[in-house]
């Protein structure tokens, strides 16, 4: 048995009689003192080893218990009431409830995000975000074809599709309330991008638009292409075109003309439905001539001689080089010229002879006479134009540039650069590195 504390009768020596206590008769309590004699408890911390004696006999003297001594009551006291500062929650605990905080932030905002793009994407899939209609009249212009046997479902999709308007099914039910029993004829309609249901039904109906058949008619399409585009738009017969072409002077062509090659003007057409052949072949042949007068060519064989001239610009060059080509064909058509001797030499007037289209020619091609068009072959201009030129080509062909240049070649077909020379010489040159550009084209594309 061992004390923490030094014993004032020793440290294997104990009083036999205390005060006050019954040895004989063992008190309960004795229980614990004697366990405390024996080291099982610690006692309490006290300077006095004596004091601490007293107090020890003192607190279990007699029969009664009485309350601990006020020394172990503070001394309890003090270890289980915690300090004001052990109260405060540590920095790392603050540090910890941010954290948690700014987590649970985080995961509400993310399941926040995340219950919306649910909703959007379940409101697009069942077709609630879609628009339903358009306000006002449209946007630019557009045209629209109604085929033969097209009801109003195909009409409304095709609608749909070329954004015409908003929704096919909108279309069907405002045509249900305001068609009346009309019915949408077969044709081409110019209309607008975005206009409203009831807007596009009028325009249909004929309320709002005029039924027409529309054709886009490039520049340098031959005779046989233009009537190909024609037909597919009016469902006119290809033989009604061909024989109106036999009889050119009937539209105001010179006694010169072959044909109605060059004079079917090249541009946007709606043409009424009810719109005959002979009056659509009247009306593009009427815009050439207009073409002709605002260049400021008003005499009829002077209007065919530029419009032949402008069929080749047309086809030889591209619009940026069209005024200084127009200079080296009059330079080449000049009496004094003695470089070419009168020739044209374009590959288009020969090809067009042939009725093919190509950059490559055989020397027998080249020197066939019979070939009206072979301008290798025959001085000065061709019987006809060659296709159907532009306003600007028309331009340029009544206002060559004046250049010293006979000769001409594009070098790079695909970004149309063409260089221009004045001798031969410099020519092959030029000819030599299309040729070179040719060389690292796909099989065909300098065919």
């Amino acid at each position: 048995m061992s004390h923490r504390y030094p014993d004032s009768h020793g440290a294997e020596e104990h009083p036999d009689h205390v005060p006050g206590v019954n040895r004989d008769a063992q008190h309960p309590d004795d229980q614990y003192a004697d366990a405390y004699a024996e080291g099982h408890y610690e006692e309490p911390q006290y300077q006095d080893a004596r004091y601490a004696e007293a107090q020890y006999a003192e607190a279990y003297s007699g029969t009664g218990h009485h309350e601990p001594a006020p020394a172990v009551q503070t001394f309890f006291a003090e270890d289980e009431a915690p300090s004001r500062r052990s109260r405060r929650p540590t920095r790392a605990k603050q540090r910890r409830r941010r954290r948690r905080t700014i987590v649970m932030v985080l995961v509400l905002a993310v399941f926040a995000g995340a219950v919306f793009g649910l909703t959007v994407f379940l409101r697009d899939l069942l077709g609630m975000n879609e628009v339903k209609d358009y306000e006002g009249p449209g946007e630019g212009t557009v045209s629209f074809v109604v085929q033969p046997g097209d009801g109003p479902l195909v009409i409304g999709n095709n609608l749909a599709g070329q954004d015409i308007v908003a929704n096919s099914k909108t279309f069907l039910e405002v045509f249900q309330q305001e068609s009346q029993g009309r019915e949408i004829q077969p044709g081409t309609f110019e209309m607008r991008y975005q206009m409203s249901s009831s807007g596009a039904l009028e325009a249909l109906l004929g309320d709002g638009g005029t039924a027409v058949h529309y054709a886009a008619i490039d520049r340098d399409l031959r005779q046989s292409e233009t009537f190909d585009k024609l037909v597919e738009s009016t469902g006119i017969p290809l033989e009604t075109f061909t024989a109106l072409a036999q009889n050119p002077q009937d539209f105001g062509l010179p006694a010169q003309a072959v044909s109605l090659e060059g004079y079917l003007f090249p541009g946007e057409y709606r043409f009424p439905v009810d719109m005959t052949a002979e009056d659509i072949i009247g009306e593009m042949t009427q815009n050439a001539f207009a073409a002709l007068e605002d260049a400021g060519i008003t005499d009829p064989t002077q209007q065919y001689e530029v419009l032949t001239k402008a069929s080749i610009i047309q086809a030889e060059a591209g619009e940026a080089d069209y005024a200084t080509v127009a200079g080296a064909i009059e330079n080449r058509l000049r009496a004094d010229n003695t470089e070419t001797n009168g020739l044209i030499q374009s590959d288009a007037t020969v090809t067009y002879g042939l009725n093919r289209k190509s950059y490559n020619l055989t020397p027998e091609e080249k020197a066939d006479t019979s070939n009206r068009w072979n301008t290798y072959a025959n001085p000065g201009l061709p019987v006809g134009p060659i296709g159907s030129p532009s306003e600007e080509a028309i331009d340029a062909a009544a206002n060559p540039a004046d250049v010293p240049y006979f000769y001409w070649v594009t070098v790079n077909l695909d970004s149309g650069e063409t260089k221009f020379s004045s001798t031969l010489a410099e020519h092959g040159r030029y000819v030599a590195e299309y040729q070179e550009w040719c060389g690292t084209q796909k099989a065909g594309r300098c065919e």
